[in-house]
């Protein structure tokens, strides 16, 4: 670089930084050429040496051009969205604002086959028959906490077993796997016989555990066909074990999985398979698209 001074310093840096944005530019020349051309040296010559002050000024228009040719050049969806609504998170696993609360440890008002179940200390568990809400839902965010017997009987799928339905179709299973093996798509956290979790995240039995599920329903065409898949993720105990699983269809012990045109709507249902396990904090929240 033979122009070592202040001015020559400061044009050069300029000019090579501007060079690289000749080559996007070149059917739009940018403001800051125009600018910089008045200090093209000629060929085989040296590059003009401007005093310091000069040179900064200098400087700090081709900065200010720049950015306003950027800020020209930004690229906009066209689509008029709605302002998203306001909702207030819970404290700790508290529903927020927006939620439906279908168990608050006082009341199964909400559930529908409720009188074979009792309720106790803040918490639901089977004595008879299983339980779905009144209210059915489609798209939605799941929160609930389970615990499995503090005292440890049976083996395999004998131990803790329940399940959590959405659409009153598909399960995820419920289950003590704490240091207890059965099959894999049916242990605790699993798309029953389906989908294993992709982690094994129970805790001890008789701790309380959760599910947290954003589950989106079946579409169907007009013919029955099916134009897009039950999908779900689960996190469970706050860690990630079903991301955004295609289920197959309803999820039945004695068959292959199929999908019932019908079962874009459902209730939650909760299972009761004969053991005494707990419940408590349940709530959902409906899923809609962004509007526009």
């Amino acid at each position: 670089m033979k122009n070592s001074g202040p001015g020559g310093t400061v044009i050069v840096v300029v000019r090579e930084s501007l060079q690289l944005q000749t080559h996007f530019n070149h059917q739009h020349p940018s403001p800051t050429l125009s600018v910089l051309s008045q200090f093209h040296a000629c060929p085989g010559s040296a590059m003009p040496r401007l005093p310091r002050r000069s040179s900064l000024v200098a400087a700090a228009v081709l900065v200010t051009a720049s950015a306003l040719f950027a800020q020209s050049r930004e690229w906009k969806s066209g689509v008029n969205w709605t302002e998203p609504k306001i909702v207030t998170p819970g404290e700790g696993t508290a529903p927020p604002s927006d939620a439906i609360v279908l168990f608050d440890g006082t009341s199964l008002d909400a559930w529908k086959g409720a009188e074979g179940w009792t309720v106790t200390d803040g918490y639901a568990s089977p004595t008879k028959g299983d339980i779905s809400t009144k209210q059915e839902f489609a798209d939605c965010q799941l929160h609930i906490e389970f615990a499995t017997p503090e005292v440890v009987k049976g083996q395999g799928q004998g131990r803790g077993n329940s399940g959590v339905f959405l659409c009153g179709e598909f399960e995820i299973q419920v289950l003590d796997s704490y240091e207890n093996t059965t099959y894999f798509d049916g242990q605790c956290g699993g798309i029953y016989k389906q989908r294993p979790p992709l982690v094994n995240v129970c805790k001890k039995p008789g701790e309380w555990q959760s599910y947290d599920i954003i589950f989106h329903a079946p579409q169907f065409y007009a013919d029955g066909s099916l134009k897009r898949p039950a999908t779900i993720t689960v996190l469970h105990n706050n860690v990630l074990i079903q991301d955004h699983f295609e289920i197959l269809g309803d999820t039945p012990f004695v068959r292959a999985p199929q999908y019932n045109p019908k079962a874009t709507k459902g209730p939650i249902k909760l299972q009761n398979h004969g053991n005494p396990v707990k419940f408590r904090n349940i709530w959902i929240r409906e899923l809609d698209a962004p509007q526009v």
